[in-house]
């Protein structure tokens, strides 16, 4: 008997001490958890206000380069015409598309660019891309053109004059889009050869490239001249 009542005390003697209640901490879901260390997330190295402030910074970052790609793309863009053509290869024919687009950013400048691809949207940025590099400034006076062009590219033919203030685009099909982009409020245009777009469109081009160069004269030396008339 003896020798059973010192194992029954050497039993209680092994077991752990019970946490009291002032060594927990409770939670908001009420629940017992236990006290954090140096490496857990709120109380150590990697707290989590340090992963929010890196967060921010990656959201500051992609906002930054939202704002850089909209101020690059000052051009607006305009698709003149899609077609779908066929190239015949030797185990078939392979389609694809044809775009011709027009950028301009409304302030005497103007592109035109043909691209093909497999699809639209490939076709539309190659087409963008060609425009970008062959820019065309257009010199205005008074929102006008300064003087009579005819302009002759392959079968396409066009004749531009200018116009007084308010008259605004007199011109049809790709030759009006194309001069809104580039700027010119008052013009007046006639296509006098075929109707193909793209040709039309490259005539137009072609146009706006001989325009010369105007320098205004002061007022006193038009006073003059119409006092000497």
């Amino acid at each position: 008997m003896p020798e059973e009542k010192n194992k029954t005390e050497e039993t209680k003697e092994e077991k752990p001490a019970e946490m009291k209640p002032a060594d927990l901490k409770i939670g908001s879901g009420g629940k017992a958890e236990e006290p954090m260390g140096n490496n857990s997330f709120p109380g150590g190295k990697f707290s989590g206000k340090r992963m929010g402030d890196n967060q921010g910074r990656k959201t500051k970052n992609k906002r930054r380069g939202r704002d850089r790609d909209e101020k690059r793309d000052e051009f607006e863009q305009r698709v003149l015409d899609v077609a779908r053509v066929t190239r015949v290869m030797a185990g078939g024919k392979r389609m694809s598309f044809r775009v011709c687009v027009a950028i301009g950013d409304r302030r005497n400048k103007v592109g035109l660019g043909l691209g093909k691809g497999a699809d639209v949207t490939m076709a539309v940025n190659k087409a963008v891309n060609k425009a970008k590099k062959n820019l065309v400034e257009v010199p205005t006076v008074n929102e006008t053109i300064p003087h009579e062009i005819y302009s002759k590219a392959g079968a396409a033919k066009i004749l531009f004059k200018p116009a007084r203030r308010g008259r605004g685009i007199i011109a049809g099909g790709v030759v009006r889009t194309i001069l809104e982009l580039s700027g010119v409020r008052n013009i007046s245009a006639k296509i006098l050869g075929t109707n193909n777009k793209i040709n039309n469109a490259r005539c137009t081009i072609e146009a706006l490239k001989k325009i010369k160069k105007v320098e205004l004269k002061n007022k006193d030396e038009k006073s003059a001249k119409e006092d000497k008339k």
